[in-house]
């Protein structure tokens, strides 16, 4: 039975975890590397629910109950307690696996880890820790409270108990699921990132601006944002990473970070978390940087 839910990272992707699963009547540790990065994490949080409860969509009782459900920590030795334990760090393998060596040591004999990687492999992750068997990916689209999918990936030495189990956790907080083999970026990021990439091409080479790139595809091909506008969103540090994933992981050409994205990455502009990237958002309207 999995009860008390343990998320690493308190950023974007975690504390829209948390937030589903604080929703859906689970216990939720929080943990970050510092007290003032978790509480950051939870203000977003508690933020986001208002949100949902001025739209009518939880009643003030749900946010308050779900908010009391979530305890925050700095260490991970808070996660003594959990069922099961998210990552939901950087996408930076080395890290990922330096936090599931410090983790290990603290968790129950019969809990569960996954990642929330978008491109990273699922089998090589698992071999870090001290129960591959008990570990799978776990990819949430963001944002988490919004967007209804999760990618399952098994790695090669995921037991079927455990994908059932995991199966049966992401039915509790009513999200559709889509399992994936473990190959570089699965099934979503194998597809949409070399779109983006393209799409960065496309500026690269100067066949079209950023405002026409993102309208082209939003009022040609229907896509709610541009694939620049998309980028930004995501995070172009994230882009990179999952590309360079793609690109040394199937040996494919066709899978080449464009050099301007490498360029902006370089420059500190990874999209809206910084404030720049394709477009510059130090005003009240986006204006494209190119």
């Amino acid at each position: 039975m999995v009860d008390t839910i343990g998320i690493i990272g308190a950023g974007q992707m975690g504390n829209g975890i948390a937030h589903v699963c604080a929703l859906a009547g689970l216990s939720v540790i929080l943990t970050d590397v510092s007290m003032e990065q978790a509480e950051k994490g939870l203000s977003v949080i508690k933020g986001n629910m208002e949100r949902q409860a001025s739209k009518g969509k939880i009643t003030d009782a749900e946010l308050s109950a779900a908010l009391s459900r979530i305890s925050l920590s700095d260490n991970l030795s808070a996660h003594t307690a959990s069922d099961l334990v998210i990552e939901a760090a950087v996408e930076n393998e080395s890290i990922k696996t330096a936090i599931f060596k410090d983790l290990c040591p603290h968790l129950k004999a019969n809990a569960l880890i996954a990642s929330n990687t978008s491109s990273i492999s699922i089998t090589r992750l698992a071999a870090s820790t001290d129960r591959p068997d008990r570990f799978m990916g776990v990819h949430f689209m963001n944002p988490v409270p919004i967007m209804k999918l999760v990618e399952l990936i098994p790695g090669i030495a995921t037991s079927d108990e455990t994908f059932e189990k995991f199966a049966a956790f992401t039915a509790k907080l009513d999200k559709t699921t889509a399992v994936s083999e473990d190959f570089p970026a699965f099934i979503v990021n194998r597809i949409l990132m070399p779109m983006i990439n393209e799409g960065i091409y496309t500026l690269y080479e100067g066949v079209g601006s950023v405002d026409a790139i993102d309208n082209a595809m939003m009022l040609g091909a229907n896509h709610p944002m541009g694939p620049l506008t998309l980028a930004d969103f995501i995070g172009l540090d994230t882009c990179l990473s999952i590309m360079q994933v793609l690109y040394d992981g199937l040996a494919d050409s066709k899978y080449r970070p464009c050099p301007l994205l490498v360029k902006y990455v370089e420059a500190g502009w990874l999209g809206r978390k910084t404030g720049r990237g394709f477009y510059d958002y130090g005003g009240d309207i986006p204006v494209p940087t190119r």
